[in-house]
């Protein structure tokens, strides 16, 4: 599936089976190849439906969603090879932080260039330097040895093993301290050139440097455009999200 010009939405909406209301009513947008992009909401904004008809994991109940001229859900698998997503709780086997980092694939299977690609990518370097074992030090049950902000340091790096091109980030630092997400944050910021960014979060503070924002509320695209015509929607975020 070519992805050469914009991933746009059109009149999208989503009800889950058995529900009363609809998740997401009439959304229409668009993201452009290449761009950064920032969607915000309070929970329960319908953030994670449209994320996951971004991925191709739901389709819509009306609506259309387009990969240039193509209907997504014409060649789901095509789009998704596209993909490296990371989300905020990414599953972490107790296994090695490289076996973590290529998830799924035999030892004899794992390409060491695309380990090393993504390591630097993710600036998992440092973390790697203070393991007794780099790359093969066993992280036990979900990563218990490592904090957070590495946890968070990992996911990124396997969302980026294949070298994908588009990156979607799913409320991916909402739990982190400050300077971890900072540190998540810079090494996003270096992996903008030619890669389409799609980042899903609470605070206002975690998209400022994005090229656009949606603001969601209650299923509805409430405002869109640049962090100072969003910001003046602040009042809409939940209380305390909005920092």
């Amino acid at each position: 599936m070519p992805f050469v010009h914009a991933l746009r939405l059109e009149c999208v909406a989503f009800a889950y089976p058995g529900g009363h209301d609809s998740a997401l009513r009439d959304i229409t947008l668009e993201i452009p190849m290449g761009s950064v992009i920032g969607i915000i909401g309070p929970s329960g904004a319908g953030k994670t439906t449209l994320i996951d008809l971004i991925l191709g994991l739901l389709s819509p109940t009306s609506g259309r969603i387009l990969v240039d001229s193509q209907e997504l859900q014409a060649n789901v698998r095509g789009w998704q090879r596209r993909i490296g997503y990371a989300p905020q709780d990414a599953y972490l086997a107790d296994d090695s932080v490289r076996r973590n980092i290529a998830f799924g694939l035999p030892d004899n299977e794992i390409n060491g260039l695309a380990i090393q690609r993504a390591v630097d990518a993710a600036r998992l370097g440092p973390v790697l330097n203070g393991l007794a074992d780099g790359l093969d030090t066993m992280i036990g049950e979900r990563g218990v040895r490592l904090s957070g902000g590495q946890r968070q340091r990992v996911a990124l790096a396997r969302a980026l093993y294949h070298d994908p091109e588009v990156l979607v980030l799913d409320e991916a630092t909402s739990a982190l301290d400050t300077e971890a997400e900072a540190y998540i944050l810079e090494a996003v910021r270096c992996l903008r050139h030619g890669r389409t960014i799609i980042i899903i979060a609470h605070r206002l503070s975690t998209v400022r440097e994005c090229d656009q924002l949606f603001l969601l509320c209650e299923g509805r695209l409430m405002a869109a455009g640049d962090y100072e015509t969003v910001a003046a929607h602040r009042d809409r975020l939940a209380a305390g999200s909005s920092a």
